[in-house]
């Protein structure tokens, strides 16, 4: 039976950052705005240590080369799991004290043609906290390239954007295409594809500490934009509970629990791997103490696990 495999995360300064990540989380985070917490990720630009389990000592994209069979690859063959070539999630918590750029992401196959073979970017986001009238946007109202073109230079983002309002434990799936923005208030778990590529479409005319502005992608994202795409109306979740578990979302790149312990509880775990984030309370998994802001990795055939304590946890696999 293969150990748990415990990552440490990787912090990154964004211009609308904050510090909930130290004061929510005890996180030893850099100075200034931190916005995300890489907390699962083999990606280049955010490789995890591995700190316990198998691979003690290097980083996720290590071990993901050297075991694959840990990740229901077989052994000697890197890159043969099921994710392909890399370790295909990312799991991140995004602590917005400003609001984010208006952005959109591609799909794999224009990412991969335009962006040097990277993934495309679905990702989705479970809402840990928000403060009184915060805002999400997902979604717009444009037809077609050149109406959002139009109301793009006319400044009219009212009428092009679909803005709602947010409360804690909503939950939204952001399939590539679609045209979103957190808001400013607004602490968040994401899990994606392991991508980085992000198009803006407007920053707010924001300015760097150098002076300069950041660039924006309106090319790359009239390209890309879904017209079609069924705006929400709410991130209410409306699947059921069964038995202290209940799916978020279920697609061709991942699915997403929520999983909430109540004393003791046995998770399985048939997949080829499974990414935990508690984020709420305290316990053990599998006799290992755990609390809020721990984030772990269980390892293909590792068996089912055991959970004990007062928590709740988001999960994701393949």
């Amino acid at each position: 039976m293969a150990d748990l495999i415990k990552l440490e995360p990787l912090f990154h300064n964004k211009i609308w950052g904050g510090r909930r990540l130290a004061s929510e989380y005890g996180y030893q985070i850099p100075d200034g705005p931190v916005g995300e917490c890489w907390a699962i990720s083999a990606h280049p630009a955010g490789d995890c240590p591995v700190t316990a389990g198998p691979g003690a000592g290097g980083t996720l994209s290590e071990l993901w080369d050297a075991r694959p069979e840990l990740f229901g690859g077989e052994a000697g063959k890197p890159g043969s799991a099921p994710g392909g070539d890399r370790f295909p999630l990312l799991v991140k918590i995004i602590d917005a004290d400003g609001d984010l750029s208006i952005q959109v992401h591609p799909d794999d196959a224009y990412a991969a043609e335009h962006e040097n073979g990277s993934l495309g970017k679905r990702e989705c986001w479970y809402v840990l906290d928000c403060e009184p009238g915060a805002t999400i946007v997902v979604g717009q109202r444009a037809h077609n390239r050149e109406e959002f073109a139009q109301l793009v230079e006319e400044g009219r983002w009212s009428d092009l954007l679909n803005e709602m309002p947010i409360h804690k434990g909503d939950f939204f799936q952001i399939d590539a295409g679609t045209v979103h923005a957190i808001k400013a208030g607004t602490l968040i778990l994401e899990t994606q594809q392991s991508s980085d590529v992000t198009y803006r479409v407007y920053d707010y005319d924001r300015v760097q500490d150098d002076g300069t502005k950041r660039e924006l992608h309106l090319a790359q994202s009239l390209d890309v934009i879904d017209y079609a795409a069924q705006a929400p109306a709410s991130g209410a979740i409306t699947a059921a509970e069964t038995d202290g578990v209940t799916e978020l979302e279920k697609n061709s790149n991942y699915t997403v629990d929520l999983v909430r312990v109540d004393g003791e509880k046995t998770l399985a775990q048939p997949w080829s791997f499974m990414c935990l984030s508690v984020i709420e309370g305290a316990g053990t998994i599998c006799g290992e103490p755990v609390e809020k802001g721990a984030h772990l990795l269980a390892p293909c055939g590792c068996g089912d696990l055991a959970l004990a304590g007062e928590m709740a946890l988001i999960t994701s696999h393949l």
